[in-house]
C-alpha cells in the first residue's frame, strides 16, 4: 500500500468527523414560546414562525395560554419563573417589559439587534420600550393603530352625514344618525373600551404633547388642567350616542352592529378590521377609516412583543437567536401583519399586499414617528405600569357609567388613581 493509499482511511475519518462536526452546529435548538396567539389569523401566524424556525433547524415548542389580554398566560409565567424554569420567549408588552427586566430574568440581545440594525429599522420610541438600560431585551412583532374612527358608508348615506374628522363634526353627524334611526356609537360597555375611547378624546381634544403629559408622565397639572376638563365633557357627551344594550358587550359584537348598519361609527383599533374581513367586506371601501376626531395627525400605538428570557442551554440559546432574528425579518413582519389586521413595525416595508386602511395606518405610522406625534396607547399597556393604567381605567369607567357624577370629581379621581402604584 502506497503512502497516500494509507492516507485515505485518516482523510475520511477528519472528514466524517468535520461533517459530524457542521451538522452538530446547524442541529439547533428549541424554542419553547408562551404565547395567547390561540385563534383566527393570530394562530396562522405562529404556525408560520413555527415553520421559519424549523427551517431554520430549531425546533418550535408551542406555550399556548388561552386568554384574549393575556392574564392567564402572565399568570402561568410568574409560575414558571419563579421555579427557574422560564420559557425562550413570552408575549409581553409596554412598561411590563422593564419590570421583568429588573428582576435580572431577561437576556441581552444586542448580538441579534446590532448587526441586523434594529436602531434604524424602529422608531426610537419602540425601540425605547423593547430595551432595558439602553440594551435589547424584547423583540415588537407588529404595531397596532388604537386611535381609529371606523364608519358605515351606507348608514351615513341613509343618514345624509359625513363621517367626522373633528369632535364637533362626530356630534353633527351624530344627531343625524340619531335621527335616522341608526345608533350613532356602537360601543360594548367594558372598562377596557370605555378607556380606549377615552384616550381617543384626550388625544383629539388636547393633542399629542398634552397626550403625553398626561397619559404617559402623568403629570398632575396636566390631569386637572382646564383641558382635561375639556376632555371629559367631551367624553361624557360622547357616552349620549350610545345604545342602552351597550353595558357587557364585546367589541365584536359592536363590530358586527357597525357592519350590519344596525350602527354608524366605531371607535376602536385596527384589529376591528378582521370582522369586516370576515364578514366578506373591504376595508377602506364598505367600511371607512378614518383617524378619531381631532387625530389625525397623531398615533397611538399598541405593540405586540417578545421578551426573552435567559436560559442555560446553549443550543437553545441560538435558537433563541433566530427566533428574535425571525421575527424582524420582512418575510415574518409582511405575512403576520396580514393575518393580524396590524402593520408592520418594522420600518420601510412593502406595502404592496395590505389593504388601504393599513396602507394609510403604516404612512401614518412612518410620518408620526418622524414628527414626535407617535403615542403609547395607555388603554392597552404600552404607557404606564399596569397597577396605574388599572386605576386610571377603573376611574374612567365609572364617570362614563354614572350620570350624577360631575366633572370636577372625575377629573380628582382620576388624578388620584394616577398616583397608584
Amino acid at each position: 500500500m502506497t503512502k497516500t493509499k494509507m492516507l485515505r482511511p485518516r482523510a475520511l475519518a477528519l472528514a466524517c468527523a468535520t461533517l459530524l462536526a457542521a451538522s452538530a452546529a446547524h442541529a439547533g435548538g428549541e424554542v419553547e414560546v408562551l404565547h395567547w396567539w390561540t385563534s383566527g389569523g393570530e394562530a396562522k401566524a405562529a404556525a408560520q414562525l413555527k415553520l421559519m424556525m424549523q427551517k431554520k433547524g430549531d425546533t418550535w415548542k408551542d406555550f399556548a395560554v388561552a386568554g384574549g389580554g393575556g392574564d392567564a398566560a402572565m399568570t402561568v409565567l410568574k409560575s414558571r419563573v419563579v421555579s427557574g424554569n422560564p420559557p425562550t420567549a413570552a408575549q409581553i408588552k409596554g412598561p411590563s417589559i422593564q419590570e421583568w427586566a429588573q428582576e435580572g430574568v431577561l437576556t441581552n440581545l444586542d448580538d441579534v439587534a446590532g448587526p441586523e440594525h434594529w436602531d434604524s429599522l424602529l422608531p426610537s420610541v419602540v425601540s425605547n420600550i423593547m430595551k432595558y438600560q439602553g440594551h435589547y431585551v424584547a423583540v415588537p412583532v407588529n404595531v397596532h393603530r388604537v386611535n381609529w374612527l371606523w364608519a358605515n358608508p351606507e348608514a351615513f348615506k341613509k343618514a345624509g352625514a359625513t363621517v367626522p374628522t373633528t369632535w364637533d363634526q362626530f356630534f353633527v353627524a351624530a344627531d343625524k344618525l340619531k335621527k335616522a334611526g341608526i345608533i350613532p356609537l356602537a360601543h360594548g360597555g367594558q372598562p377596557w373600551q370605555d378607556f380606549t375611547v377615552f384616550e381617543d378624546v384626550v388625544l383629539g381634544v388636547g393633542g399629542a404633547d398634552f397626550y403625553q403629559k398626561a397619559m404617559v408622565k402623568l403629570d398632575q397639572g396636566a390631569l386637572t388642567s382646564p383641558t382635561m376638563e375639556k376632555v371629559l365633557t367631551t367624553y361624557k357627551r360622547v357616552h349620549s350616542y350610545i345604545d342602552k344594550n351597550a353595558p357587557g358587550r364585546d367589541w365584536n359584537l359592536a363590530t358586527a352592529m357597525l357592519i350590519k348598519g344596525e350602527a354608524g361609527m366605531q371607535l376602536m383599533g385596527d384589529w376591528a378590521k378582521g370582522e369586516w374581513v370576515a364578514a366578506g367586506k373591504v376595508p377602506g371601501k364598505d367600511v371607512v377609516c378614518v383617524a378619531a376626531p381631532g387625530s389625525a395627525k397623531d398615533f397611538t400605538f399598541n405593540v405586540d412583543s417578545f421578551a426573552m428570557f435567559k436560559i442555560k442551554n446553549p443550543a437553545n440559546e441560538q435558537a433563541q437567536r433566530d427566533l428574535a432574528s425571525s421575527i424582524m425579518s420582512p418575510e415574518f413582519q409582511e405575512l403576520f401583519n396580514l393575518y393580524k389586521g396590524s402593520i408592520p413595525v418594522r420600518l420601510g416595508m412593502n406595502m404592496d399586499k395590505f389593504d388601504a386602511c393599513a396602507k394609510q395606518s403604516s404612512r401614518d405610522f412612518v410620518a408620526d414617528s418622524k414628527s414626535g406625534t407617535l403615542v403609547p396607547s395607555i388603554a392597552h399597556g404600552m404607557a404606564v405600569p399596569a397597577a396605574v393604567s388599572g386605576a386610571i381605567q377603573d376611574a374612567v369607567s365609572q364617570f362614563w357609567n354614572t350620570d350624577s357624577m360631575s366633572v370636577k370629581t372625575a377629573m380628582a379621581n382620576i388624578a388620584a388613581a394616577a398616583k397608584a402604584n
